[in-house]
């Protein structure tokens, strides 16, 4: 009796599949395209006329579980895992998680303020947040968020941004050092409490969660590296959060367009701004969470129960959540660097003229200076590239080997004396005063180092490093020197007697002798060369940053000063 149950419900299985089967092939028979075969609903059948086999102990086809999680773990806790379908943690998980939490922040404030003085690279990030503090502007390779939350820190807990920051081992003495190293201990607290949750949910195993939490709450490296004021905890923080972030989203994928599913989208978005904002090392798990996306993307598009609607919906919801939205955050971030460090400070050298002129305390701000150039001042001229710097010479020459032993003639980065040039006419005896004392588009000058009466000059010889262009050297003496001090003054799409104009025109000067255009390559000189950036004459004429210029300060007391607010 049983084998004849077992045959009949065997027969009424195949029959019902058979008739799935049916029904699917004769719709793709009619659905020529796949957009027809994508919109495709199932057969209209009524669930109270389909019979279905019991599924009792005795049945060969277990019922169907649609709880698969996306690592194709069923979403229930196994027997060594959680044992209740809830989303509520029972006590008996919740009491191992939280002596993680109280073990985690015990081992990163545990005598935070020692030592009581400066150690390793808290010498740049603390200089860094005093900084903020004190709203001076500064410059630096890394993304702002992770000094300017070092700053806020410091702000909040009572430091005032005096501390100078020279070197290690100086002692802290008064300072208030211990709210910005504070933050730091706390933000690396919560990376073996991000490790845990991230295991669980990809392993559902408790006994992973917690070897992997408890490797990292005893990690030597992983407790000093959170204890100092340092940008590494807050990278970390970040990065664990947006993979936690990543994760808990994936889980969220069967329930799509919901609240926890856009919450966990968001924050996703904002973790990855958060670590490209802090170092560019967050790049890396923009990648990670990029080829996440891309799988997931293409496994809905792969479902044909869904129409080419809704997975454009899901496009669009990615799109919006991980790109516009980190994309807001990021410029939102140097938004408010620009916006609270409106001091004139150590790195104004690196930006435009223009720039500068908006920063408070430096010497172009509200700035009183004659507006056309003229001939007999003395200016100093900067490179329109990114962190093209000024054009530098010194005493120094170059080593034997490079081009030809005469004086050095650099970009310098910085604000420096030796920046100062003499403006002359080709004529070093023409001594004309009056209206055509003005530069003018066209004019052929001479430029003579005020500290070492050098004359600016270029010749055939190859550049230091850039092998295809000329070499430029400071040669002559007491501003006499030959005809390859000549050069031509250009300004960018003017006609022939335009005046240039201080800060506003971009220069070009072309080398009369050799037809070349004064150039910085931005490429970094060895030592001999102090490592500052090469200076080159181009025999390529393009119109590019590299060979522009603009005329910065601007001293000749015979023209009248014209008050410049910019």
């Amino acid at each position: 009796m049983k084998v004849s149950e077992q045959l009949c419900d065997h027969e009424v299985c195949t029959h019902v599949l058979m008739a799935k089967e049916e029904c699917i092939t004769q719709e793709c028979n009619i659905a020529k395209d796949t957009s027809i075969l994508r919109n495709r609903k199932t057969c209209p059948t009524s669930e109270k006329n389909q019979t279905f086999p019991n599924p009792s102990k005795n049945t060969h086809y277990p019922p169907e579980d649609d709880s698969q999680a996306s690592n194709g773990m069923s979403a229930h806790r196994s027997n060594r895992g959680r044992t209740s379908t809830s989303d509520e943690p029972s006590p008996r998980e919740l009491l191992p998680f939280l002596l993680m939490v109280g073990l985690s922040f015990s081992t990163r404030l545990y005598k935070i303020t020692e030592p009581p003085h400066v150690c390793w690279d808290e010498t740049h990030f603390g200089k860094m947040g005093s900084y903020y503090i004190n709203r001076t502007f500064f410059f630096d390779v890394h993304p702002p968020l992770g000094k300017m939350l070092i700053g806020l820190a410091g702000y909040m807990t009572g430091y005032d941004g005096t501390f100078p920051f020279i070197k290690p081992g100086d002692k802290y003495e008064h300072h208030n050092y211990w709210g910005m190293r504070g933050f730091c201990a706390v933000l690396g607290s919560f990376l073996p409490l991000f490790a845990y949750l991230i295991v669980l949910e990809l392993s559902q195993s408790h006994t992973a969660a917690l070897i992997t939490a408890i490797l990292l709450i005893f990690d030597t490296g992983c407790i000093t590296i959170s204890q100092y004021i340092l940008l590494d905890p807050i990278l970390m923080f970040f990065i664990m959060a947006a993979v936690l972030s990543m994760v808990k989203f994936n889980q969220q994928r069967h329930r799509p367009f919901t609240v926890p599913w856009w919450l966990w989208l968001v924050l996703t978005g904002v973790n990855l701004a958060g670590a490209l904002g802090v170092k560019f090392v967050g790049l890396f798990v923009i990648l990670l969470v990029g080829l996440n996306t891309v799988s997931d993307l293409w496994r809905l598009l792969g479902d044909l129960s869904l129409s080419l609607v809704d997975v454009a919906k899901h496009l669009l919801a990615r799109v919006a959540g991980l790109i516009l939205l980190p994309l807001f955050f990021y410029i939102t971030i140097f938004a408010i660097h620009f916006v609270v460090l409106n001091k004139s400070g150590p790195g104004d050298g690196f930006f435009s003229s223009a720039f500068q002129s908006r920063l408070i305390g430096n010497n172009l701000h509200n700035a009183s200076m004659p507006e056309y150039l003229a001939y007999g001042s003395t200016i100093t001229i900067k490179n329109l590239r990114i962190a093209g710097g000024y054009l530098h010479s010194h005493w120094h020459l170059y080593p034997e080997g490079v081009g030809a032993k005469q004086q050095q003639v650099t970009a310098y980065l910085h604000k420096d004396y030796n920046n100062l040039w003499l403006v002359h006419r080709q004529d070093v005896n023409n001594s004309q005063s009056g209206a055509n004392d003005l530069v003018r588009h066209g004019d052929i000058i001479r430029l003579e180092h005020k500290e070492t009466t050098r004359n600016l000059h270029s010749h055939l010889h190859e550049a230091p490093l850039t092998k295809k262009h000329f070499q430029v050297t400071g040669y002559g003496i007491n501003g006499t020197g030959d005809t390859n001090d000549i050069w031509q003054v250009d300004v960018c799409g003017g006609r022939k007697g335009d005046l240039v104009k201080v800060l506003r025109s971009k220069v070009r000067f072309l080398h009369r002798a050799t037809g070349c255009v004064l150039y910085s390559s931005g490429k970094t000189l060895p030592k001999w060369g102090w490592e500052q950036v090469e200076v080159t004459c181009s025999p390529y004429l393009k119109e590019t940053p590299s060979s522009q210029w603009n005329i910065e300060d601007h001293i000749n007391p015979k023209w009248t000063e014209i008050f410049w607010s910019e």
